[in-house]
């Protein structure tokens, strides 16, 4: 029996193929932890990877989260230093994640990250669920970062600038162990807000941060 390598253009062609050049791959970084900001990227493949394949650069691009610190790092410098790509990175604070609340805030960056490519893209294909805010037509994917190279390349963008980002916090806040788990709530983290309670970068909406109602 042979098996059929999956094609993570196949949201792509067809796009491709009636005249939409420009594709954008959207995702984002960082809608759970209970510290620092979201970050989403944009990210529009040139057409031409389609028929030629991508880039010997970027062979074993996936979903973020399948791969390691080293790759995606190496990942995250020729995507953004190739030339080819087009890319946008935006950021949302954790204060305003705390006023606006996470999904919103998620939605934001996405559009701010949209915002900065060189002309908005005529269609953007999005990690998850549809996202009705969106400045442009799309179309939803679920688990859209392993099902295709735009989307796995947002991926990479987002997850990259918000691990860098912690990496400085960390630095910034060194009791509090950013640099190891990113601003998840581990239990590492837990007692360090327990010791020290939170700092600037906290999300106060976010359990156990919120105060709990009597």
């Amino acid at each position: 029996m042979i098996v059929q390598a999956t094609d993570r253009f196949e949201f792509e062609r067809p796009l491709w193929q009636s005249g939409v050049a420009r594709i954008a791959g959207v995702d984002e970084a960082g809608r759970g932890p209970l510290a620092g900001p979201v970050v989403a990227a944009a990210a529009i493949l040139p057409s031409r990877w389609g028929n030629v394949g991508l880039p010997a650069e970027l062979a074993g691009l996936n979903d973020s989260k399948q791969l390691t610190e080293a790759r995606r790092e190496t990942y995250f410098e020729f995507i953004t230093s190739c030339g080819e790509v087009e890319f946008g990175i935006a950021e949302v604070s954790a204060a305003v994640i705390d006023e606006i609340n996470i999904l919103q805030a998620t939605h934001r960056a996405m559009n701010e990250a949209l915002g900065k490519l060189k002309l908005l893209p005529p269609h953007a294909l999005v990690d998850g669920r549809p996202v009705k805010t969106l400045c442009v037509p799309q179309t939803a994917i679920v688990k859209g970062d392993a099902r295709s190279y735009s989307i796995a390349a947002a991926s990479v963008l987002a997850k990259v600038t918000r691990d860098r980002l912690l990496l400085a916090y960390d630095r910034q806040f060194p009791e509090y162990g950013f640099a190891l788990h990113k601003g998840y709530g581990t239990a590492r983290h837990l007692a360090a807000i327990a010791q020290h309670g939170a700092c600037t970068i906290h999300r106060m909406t976010f359990a156990p941060l919120k105060p709990k109602l009597f």
